[in-house]
């Protein structure tokens, strides 16, 4: 009766949503997050869903620590395409948890082959987390015990006999990624020149819909008007942003710091609609000061912009 009971309670969830962050160390915390709130000892089959560049593998690190990715940061070498087609054929099911990238794995091994794998593992009571997910599931026709989708939005749900599908997910976070990387670059740019002109240095990033905000102790002594002339230069040049080294980016002859270099737009000139509120926000609860930057024009109040959307 217990085991009924929980699992009533664990089905009530129709998803969540979370402000996807655009540096490394906050998507690593909020997967961190995601695992502890939604994660269940019992679930075998973890789907993760959105477009290259939106963050998977980094989420995917946060939610399980010391799992070794397939396609990590070390590139891949003639003995992991070896060990993990070995795997595939000799189905040992040695490891406890197996990562698999679909779109990866699509380049050295057939679909029936994957889904053979799958089913599997899964038999065996191993875990899997697979990224791209919404590739295997037509062919597997097994859905996941939880899907996390990365857009603009990161989306948690808890399928059912009832959906949602793969699918679903998919149609909802692949279009919305390309405003978070308007906004990522549009939010490096404003960095960039606070830092450069007006030699501030002590400030974190935060996050509302459509837009960011930098995080301020003191109130910021800046001109805002200047400061959204400048960045709109910039944007104007329509500048090149390739991806330099983990912590900085290049934009035209900028070398930029960057939590997440690889979350942006290819040239300046597709960010559109950037503007700055032209007066710090004093945030009560923290008692700090907060800069908005906005790259969506519409009339929402900034009272509530982060307002409850539904579809």
């Amino acid at each position: 009766m217990k085991k009924q009971q929980l699992n009533i309670i664990k089905h009530s969830l129709m998803y969540a949503r979370y402000f996807a962050p655009c540096g490394k160390g906050r998507l690593l915390l909020l997967g961190e997050q995601i695992s502890n709130h939604h994660l269940d000892f019992n679930d075998k089959l973890i789907g993760i869903i959105g477009d290259a560049g939106s963050g998977k593998s980094i989420i995917t690190k946060g939610m399980f620590p010391g799992l070794e990715l397939v396609n990590n940061d070390s590139g891949l070498t003639s003995g992991k395409i070896m060990q993990m087609r070995l795997n595939f054929n000799q189905q040992d099911f040695d490891a406890t948890t197996y990562h698999l990238d679909i779109r990866f794995q699509m380049a050295f091994t057939q679909m029936y082959e994957i889904c053979e794998f799958v089913r599997g593992a899964l038999k065996h009571g191993r875990r899997l987390v697979i990224e791209h997910f919404d590739l295997l599931y037509p062919h597997l026709k097994i859905n996941a015990d939880l899907l996390v989708g990365i857009g603009e939005e990161i989306i948690v749900t808890r399928p059912t006999l009832f959906g949602p599908l793969p699918e679903e997910i998919h149609n909802l976070v692949f279009p919305s990624l390309i405003y978070r990387k308007k906004l990522h670059t549009a939010e490096d740019l404003t960095h960039y020149i606070i830092e450069r002109d007006y030699n501030l240095h002590d400030f974190y990033y935060g996050d509302i819909r459509r837009g960011f905000v930098l995080t301020f102790n003191e109130k910021p002594d800046l001109d805002l008007y200047d400061l959204e002339n400048k960045v709109k230069q910039l944007i104007d040049q329509d500048l090149p942003v390739s991806y330099h080294d983990e912590n900085h980016i290049m934009t035209g002859d900028h070398l930029i710091e960057c939590t997440g270099p690889r979350i942006h737009v290819r040239t300046t000139g597709e960010i559109e609609s950037f503007a700055l509120i032209k007066e710090p926000l004093y945030d009560r609860i923290n008692d700090v000061y907060v800069v908005v930057g906005r790259i969506i024009s519409d009339d929402t109040e900034l009272k509530n912009i982060n307002k409850i959307r539904f579809s």
